[in-house]
């Protein structure tokens, strides 16, 4: 006998979480399937911050922001990519969400102490920081039998821990004392995005609502113009269940050769995302007649590969920021501000050679010395010091920059003239070239001891042995896929919904545009436009 429900939501990470819950709280009888085996999709794998402007965290911390304000900061970076209507309902609702998200499940959000946005120059932006949530740790031992469910992410050596208490948020990093440590282990209290999904898991799971996993989405049913239906295929083979809304909060198609070809602006090499974001969501919408937006973007993010963890690659957002390292392309030349917000640096990827049709700034690689890797190491962690040595063998060196260009096909000399204008500008105290360390963002980043100050990320490279790793352009998800309105109703190419169709999260057609506002800022509108969705999909049930 087939199943009927009210409405289904396909993905497991925040914004189907938010999604199925708040749909219940409407009222419906909601079902949640998930592609993969464990649940959390690449929420689980993040830090599990969520920007969310004008919030009442900050305001109890006596920060102040505004509706306009972040409107304004938004529309600032907007290039002509930002539908007005939905940032204004992202801003509207966010603070919205917080409080219902709160209200009725185990969520609880706090401030990212001080973490600016990452534009915080442009009208509107917060150089103090506000707009970044994360949750407090939470016990997995709460999920029961689905402790051991939840995905857990390769990227963060240490997941007992916040955000905030990271050397990514601290003007100066502190271990946690050890009693903390300990007690965190011991109840398996985790932080980052482990927090946020037990959270919202914890809060279905209290509803009745059990992830059905192992089940792919594959068509959507449709009758008379509207969503009738869905089939999907499950261990036991294809099935079909009745519905008249669905939720596609499936992620982006960072993992689809075809579709990264066919839509990105320039090149994605690889994702640090979840290995089933395939555009299984936004296949379904495109062949009911969604109209597409945001096609060309992606949350990008520089990435190295290398034998640094489990998936054999590290999120680059650190080293390329500390002082004592510079990024170079192949030409030996500096080509960006190294310490930019990772989504705005990987534009410089983009870049085309309009004579020899290739991309001018790839390869690229990082560039440091023996002082630089004694200090802070590579790869190694968040915090992590080194205890010296040469590195190792994956890393490239070479005794003099001659040497090490040689190694890198760099033409000979332009290692020696790059570092010898960088040296002499950093005696200056400034980077007339790329403007470094002006921005507070940058100052932000880098040396914890001289935050706040341009030699937080300023710093000379004086002195072999000289090392080099290559950069790659990566992203953290794509964020194109369907249009939606201002209550994430997937449109038609007429720009009028589909009756019973939603999308929220990386698989819908992001309201951010070709930007990042700040820390959270890919979470906080899927959780929004999730609760958007459920809501609306929630309240349709009986239409």
């Amino acid at each position: 006998m087939m199943k009927d429900y009210d409405v289904v939501v396909l993905g497991t990470g925040a914004a189907g979480f938010t999604a199925a819950i708040a749909a219940h709280e409407q009222g419906a009888r909601v079902a949640i399937f998930e592609k993969w085996d464990k649940v959390g999709g690449t929420s689980a794998w993040s830090g599990g911050q969520v920007w969310i402007p004008n919030n009442r965290q900050m305001r109890e911390l006596g920060k102040d922001d505004s509706y306009d304000q972040a409107v304004t900061y938004l529309m600032s970076m907007s290039n002509g990519l930002i539908d007005q209507d939905l940032a204004e309902a992202f801003v509207e609702a966010g603070p919205k969400m917080v409080e219902f998200i709160e209200g009725v499940s185990p969520v609880k959000f706090q401030c990212v102490p001080d973490f600016p946005d990452y534009h915080p120059e442009q009208p509107g932006g917060k150089p103090g920081g506000g707009r970044t949530l994360e949750c407090p740790p939470f016990s997995f031992y709460e999920l029961g039998d689905w402790r051991d469910k939840v995905t857990i992410s390769p990227y963060w050596p240490n997941m007992h821990v916040t955000v905030g208490e990271t050397t990514l948020c601290q003007a100066v990093p502190q271990d946690l004392p050890e009693e903390v440590k300990k007690s965190r282990k011991q109840n398996d209290e985790r932080g980052l995005g482990q927090a946020l999904i037990a959270r919202l898991l914890r809060g279905c799971l209290d509803r009745g609502i059990e992830p059905q996993v192992n089940c792919r989405a594959v068509e959507l049913v449709m009758k008379d113009g509207g969503v009738a239906g869905l089939i999907l295929e499950g261990p036991d083979g294809r099935f079909e269940v009745s519905t008249r809304n669905v939720v596609l909060a499936t992620g982006g198609f960072d993992w689809n050769e075809d579709f990264k070809t066919a839509f990105l602006r320039g090149p994605l090499d690889t994702s640090v995302a979840v290995p089933t974001n395939t555009g299984d969501g936004l296949k379904m919408a495109m062949k009911v007649g969604a109209s597409l937006g945001n096609m060309r973007e992606a949350w990008w993010m520089p990435i190295v590969e290398g034998p640094v963890n489990s998936a054999g690659k590290v999120l680059f957002t650190s080293e390329r920021t500390f002082p004592g390292s510079i990024m170079v392309n192949r030409q030996g030349k500096r080509f960006t501000n190294e310490a930019a917000n990772y989504n705005a640096f990987g534009a410089a990827f983009h870049e085309q050679d309009p004579i020899s049709c290739s991309y001018v700034n790839r390869p690229a690689w990082v560039l440091f010395n023996q002082n630089f890797y004694d200090k802070w190491g590579f790869a190694q962690g968040r915090g992590s010091i080194p205890a010296g040595g040469r590195a190792p063998d994956w890393i490239t060196s070479g005794e003099t920059l001659d040497e090490l260009a040689a190694k890198l096909g760099i033409p000979e000399g332009a290692l020696g003239a790059t570092v010898e204008r960088w040296n002499a500008n950093v005696a200056k105290g400034s980077d007339p070239d790329f403007r470094r360390g002006e921005s507070w963002y940058d100052r932000w980043w880098g040396d914890p001891w001289n935050k706040g100050k341009p030699e937080a990320t300023l710093g000379p490279i004086e002195g072999g042995p000289y090392y080099a790793v290559e950069v790659k352009s990566g992203a953290i998800g794509t964020k194109g896929g369907p249009k939606t309105d201002t209550v994430a109703r997937v449109l038609d190419l007429d720009k009028k919904p589909i009756p019973g169709l939603y999308a929220a999260g990386n698989v819908m057609a992001s309201p951010m545009g070709m930007t990042y506002g700040g820390g959270g800022g890919t979470l906080g509108p899927g959780m929004v436009f999730g609760w958007l969705a459920g809501m609306d999909a929630g309240m349709r049930k009986n239409a």
